[in-house]
């Protein structure tokens, strides 16, 4: 059982059927029926025609449902009539479906579940243990997101820009159950590279392989963070990272620069770098510049005073952080840093204390609490 495979052809599927003029929320519910359906008949009779086969199972269940609800009488008369077995036509669906998912009228964490379900072939289960949440939680959000996206018509181009923006909240929530939704959105990202020609997808979609590429290395055999400096490199996926410059210099050819395509430049002098020493913090703060530009993100800015500290010495970086709000997430870790390259032990641990303290997760905050104890320490060691 090709599970890949199956999930690759939802969107398709689920195309055909709203083309056939099935409401979406009717037509996504016929597709999940038709997924069960094929996960207990294909292992044992593998159809010919996978997606034809998908076709046909799901525009049964959907007339099965349509025939019973009394409020639907009226499409009688056109659910009546099945289309004829054979080849389904070759029109991609996907980059409407992507849009419809990513709507503006939707939240942002309703639109990422919806994409998951819909695009992505996911069951309500796996994105319920995916986000950590109840799978009857997570139903009522799909349910939800499906009636808001239900009566919308994409006869105008739609946003790409919303578009990505999901793709990167699901890259960014990595792994969690049985779904590594990391890999998950690369593979959602590839499928759309596949149906819209534009640089800032190619863009991010170097940027989640660049970003992929070390995520061995990440972790240490106890789970605890490693931050990039001191990341084994041999670790990292070059293969992986080949793959992410290409697309990354071809999409920079094109001239029409934008944020993810900015990000991913960042991510490949890093990769780029033989060793952390080696890396080329000039060129990366000149695209943080750039980022700044395009974004004007305070997140950005905070990245960016940690690069000038390393490019320019860490008084420059604390100077560009002296300039941001304090308040950001991560300032004070980022502020006991460069304390910290600065010589300035003391203030460094007790920052770090202060910023695990606020920490977004327990391994974050275990790492910043055991570098200031470890500064803790030496300065109690110099001391004797």
């Amino acid at each position: 059982m090709d599970e890949a495979l199956l999930r690759g052809l939802v969107p398709g599927v689920l195309g055909i059927l709203v083309r056939r003029g099935a409401d979406f929320a009717a037509a996504e519910d016929a597709v999940q029926d038709a997924l069960v359906e094929a996960v207990r008949v294909w292992p044992a009779d593998p159809p010919r025609d996978p997606k034809g086969w998908l076709v046909t199972v799901a525009w049964r269940r959907f007339l099965d449902a349509t025939r019973a609800d009394a409020a639907r009488r009226r499409r009688e008369d056109r659910v009546e009539e099945e289309p004829a077995p054979g080849p389904v036509p070759a029109v991609d669906d996907t980059l409407r479906l992507y849009f419809l998912c990513a709507h503006p009228s939707l939240t942002p964490s309703s639109a990422v579940a919806l994409t998951l379900r819909a695009v992505g072939g996911l069951t309500t289960r796996q994105i319920a243990e995916a986000y950590l949440v109840p799978e009857a939680t997570m139903a009522q959000r799909i349910s939800r997101a499906k009636r808001t996206v239900s009566g919308v018509r994409l006869d105008r181009p739609g946003d790409v820009a919303t578009v990505l923006r999901v793709l990167y909240l699901v890259f960014n929530e990595g792994y969690s159950g049985d779904v590594d939704l990391a890999a998950e959105a690369i593979r959602l990202t590839r499928q759309l590279t596949a149906v819209i020609d534009h640089p800032e997808v190619a863009g991010l979609l170097a940027l989640m392989l660049l970003h992929h590429a070390r995520r061995a290395a990440r972790t240490a055999p106890d789970g605890a963070l490693v931050p990039l400096a001191e990341q084994d490199r041999g670790r990292w996926d070059t293969g992986m990272i080949a793959e992410g410059v290409g697309i990354l210099q071809a999409a920079l050819a094109r001239d029409r620069l934008g944020e993810f395509q900015a990000q991913a430049a960042v991510a490949a002098l890093h990769a780029d770098a033989p060793t952390a020493e080696e890396t080329d913090w000039v060129q990366i703060v000149e695209w943080y510049d750039e980022l700044t530009r395009l974004t004007d993100s305070p997140v950005v800015r905070l990245n960016r005073a940690v690069a000038v500290g390393e490019a320019d010495g860490p008084r420059a970086g604390l100077a560009a952080l002296a300039a941001l709000d304090g308040s950001l997430p991560r300032y004070t870790a980022v502020a006991a840093y460069l304390h910290e390259r600065a010589g300035d032990t003391a203030t460094a641990a007790r920052l770090y204390a202060e910023a695990a303290r606020g920490a977004p997760n327990l391994a974050e905050r275990d790492h910043l609490t055991r570098r200031a104890a470890r500064l803790n320490a030496d300065r109690s060691e110099r001391r004797r």
